[in-house]
């Protein structure tokens, strides 16, 4: 169901930018760019395909290229043209824009959707820049104020992130020094024995408190047993609805895990479970949870702790994707209050899909807790 309404929307997405170029074209190219345009809708299914055949899944990744870069300026390309033919439509009723005025018109808003792209793309690829943010816990004992959480998560090390990619991460988190780093889920897309080598430079991620990995929805899809073993092989401290307490100086930090808010669909024994996860750092000083989905915010307020890490919106990842990320999750990007406990979402180290992010750039979460000014 859920191929069928991607393939669906997708088609609409393809059709209605064709529908608006093709007629610009010289009529010999009419019946080739609309053959590509059908080859590109139905290109996210011949590269599951491809990764499935060993001898033809060297295919996949250059396809993959060609496929998501089309998606992502097919998407933009639409939108503009949307909001082109409404205000066309409105300037027609006034007389304002000749006919002749109409192809140029058309053509700049592909132009624009050119330059779009180009922008989404260069923002993508990027190194992803450090987020420094501040969150005030009330009581926090003085030898926890000035503690440092470096958080990444959803690097969706796969198709088109590789291990250059993953190696700047690397490298642009240690430059910090955080006490703690936190990774909140969603590491690849892909089957471990393909994918290890690209993960390698995460090997060498340290914090004097620790390495700690969450589970992602994406980790269940790509072989949640595999990745996670992985995991630890990589140096995290893999925690599955379970806790660590650290001493810092005599005050005690709760670190705990949830796995993902719907692992419990795939594999019913990693059903999401924030309170089993408490149980065991309920006296801690100080209580973060590792939580890929937002959703989990409830769970986690209920049983007492101070802090929510995750990811999963990726920020929308690029305009209008945002404002649906609403209709599943209570919260998109940023720091929120909910209740007694604070939530940091992360927008995303990687990005999952087109590789584009417009209005939702990439980061590195450095996270710095201190004393809450109380009244």
């Amino acid at each position: 169901m859920f191929a069928l309404i991607f393939l669906g929307l997708l088609g609409l997405i393809y059709g209605y930018s064709g529908w608006r170029l093709i007629p610009h074209l010289p009529a010999s190219l009419h019946a080739a760019v609309a053959l590509a345009l059908v080859v590109l809708l139905f290109l996210p299914l011949l590269l599951i395909f491809l990764r499935t055949r060993p001898h033809l899944v060297w295919l996949a990744d250059p396809l993959a290229w060609v496929g998501y870069l089309g998606m992502g300026f097919a998407i933009f390309s639409t939108i503009l043209l949307v909001v082109r033919d409404i205000a066309g439509l409105a300037l027609d009723s006034f007389a304002i824009i000749k006919p002749a005025l109409d192809a140029r018109i058309d053509l700049a808003t592909f132009g624009l959707a050119i330059a779009v792209t180009s922008w989404g793309f260069y923002q993508a690829r990027r190194t992803p820049a450090v987020r420094r943010i501040n969150v005030p816990i009330p009581d926090l004992p003085p030898a926890l104020a000035g503690l440092r959480i470096a958080q990444f998560s959803d690097l969706h090390v796969g198709p088109t992130i590789k291990g250059r990619f993953v190696a700047r991460v690397a490298d642009r988190i240690n430059a910090e020094q955080p006490d703690l780093i936190a990774f909140t889920g969603d590491l690849a897309d892909g089957s471990v024995e393909r994918l290890a080598p690209h993960t390698a430079a995460l090997a060498g991620l340290s914090a004097p408190l620790g390495v700690y990995f969450c589970t992602g929805n994406h980790e269940y899809y790509s072989g949640i047993e595999q990745w996670t073993a992985h995991a630890c092989q990589l140096g995290f401290e893999v925690l599955v609805n379970e806790g660590r307490l650290l001493d810092r100086d005599g005050a005690y930090i709760g670190v705990a895990a949830a796995t993902d808010y719907s692992a419990g669909e795939i594999v019913p024994a990693h059903a999401s479970a924030p309170d089993i996860a408490h149980a065991n750092i309920a006296d801690a000083d100080l209580r973060i949870l590792l939580a890929h989905q937002p959703r989990s915010i409830e769970a986690a307020s209920a049983v007492g702790f101070h802090l929510q890490l995750s990811g999963h919106t990726h920020g929308g990842q690029f305009v209008p994707w945002n404002f649906a990320v609403l209709l599943q999750q209570p919260y998109v990007a940023g720091l929120h209050k909910f209740r007694d406990t604070w939530i940091y979402i992360h927008r995303g180290t990687g990005y999952w899909g087109p590789p584009l992010r417009l209005g939702a750039p990439s980061e590195i979460a450095l996270l710095t807790l201190t004393r809450a000014h109380t009244p």
